[in-house]
This record gives structure tokens, C-alpha cells and sequence, in this order.
């Protein structure tokens, strides 16, 4: 378990940080480049839940939750011997598909792209959305370059299309339609 006492440490004052194994790094490091930017997906998601509630809530808490497992996973590049590291796990990513599947269930199929908009919350949704494919790229860079969890790949992956979807179930049916060359 995690215990803070104390907020500043000063020990990144000269642009290193620690990576989950002690390993001091550049803050510019791909892989703290990659926890740094679910780390903000996490973030635009609590925006979000603010305008959330229900089912809708409950799914954002637990992918929030997922979210700081996939930086714990992403911070720490090897497991020694016999280490028990936290890992995201191919059952998180199970739940976002049949949190997916049956949020889509009820939706109208698409004729055209959707843009961010309709009501509040699925605008905050979007955002969310677009910042986790940031993420996504950033881990996925990460990858190029040193070993990361693939499942870890797949969960960030399939988080954004579950924002996709349950930004078009909160909307209820009003999600803006692109109209393409509608405004030349």
C-alpha cells in the first residue's frame, strides 16, 4: 500500500525522477513520458465524472481506478525474481469490451463520424477520449523502444473506444453528426 508523508521531495529539481524499480531517469523518458499522459487521461476522466452519474459513474471509478494500475505497470520496466509487480490484467480489458458491447447494444448504428458535443458530459467524454489516444501513442512509443506489459497496450486501446461509446449513450441519441463539406 501506498503511504505519502510528505508531498516535495526536491529530488527532481534537477529534471530526474524515479521509476518505479529506484532507476532515476530524465523526466523526458519515453516511459515517464507514457504514465505522464494516462496519468492526464485519468484526470480528464474525473473531469468528466463530474457530470456523470449512475452506471455511467460507477464503469469512469473503476476505469479511473484501471488507469493508476496501468501507470504502476508502465513505471516499473522489469520484475525481479519472484516479484509480484502490479500488472494490468486481459480480465480489465474483458470488462471494457462487455462494458462496450453492451452500452452499443442500445445505440443507433453510425452513418457518419460524430463530433465532440451533444450534451456536457458526453463533450467531456470526447475529451477524454482524444486524450487517451495521446496516451495511447505514448505508450505505444514507449513499446518501440523497451518492453511493456501488451496487455497494457490493449487496455489503453480499448479504453478509448469505451469512452467513444459511452459518450454517444450519454448523449441519448443526440450526438452531432459531422456533415462533411457542410460549410463550404
Amino acid at each position: 500500500m501506498v503511504k505519502l508523508t510528505r508531498i516535495y521531495t526536491r529530488g527532481g529539481d534537477q529534471g530526474m525522477t524515479s521509476l518505479g524499480d529506484g532507476l532515476r531517469v530524465p523526466k523526458t523518458h519515453p516511459r515517464v513520458l507514457a504514465y505522464s499522459a494516462v496519468e492526464e487521461a485519468n484526470a480528464a476522466i474525473g473531469i468528466a465524472r463530474c457530470d456523470t452519474s449512475g452506471d455511467a459513474d460507477a464503469m469512469l471509478a473503476r476505469i479511473q481506478n484501471d488507469l493508476f494500475d496501468l501507470g504502476a505497470d508502465l513505471c516499473r520496466p522489469e520484475a525481479e525474481n519472484g516479484s509480484t509487480v502490479l500488472r494490468v490484467q486481459s480480465q480489465q480489458v474483458d470488462r471494457l469490451e462487455r462494458e462496450i458491447d453492451a452500452l452499443n447494444a442500445s445505440l443507433k448504428p453510425l452513418d457518419s463520424f460524430v463530433l465532440p458535443g451533444g450534451n456536457r458530459a458526453a463533450a467531456q467524454l470526447h475529451l477524454a477520449r482524444t486524450v487517451t489516444r495521446r496516451a495511447e501513442c505514448a505508450v505505444v512509443a514507449l513499446a518501440e523502444k523497451d518492453a511493456v506489459n501488451p496487455v497494457a497496450i490493449q487496455f489503453i486501446n480499448r479504453l478509448s473506444d469505451h469512452l467513444f461509446v459511452l459518450s454517444r449513450h450519454i448523449n441519448d441519441g443526440g450526438d452531432v453528426l459531422w456533415q462533411p463539406g457542410a460549410n463550404r
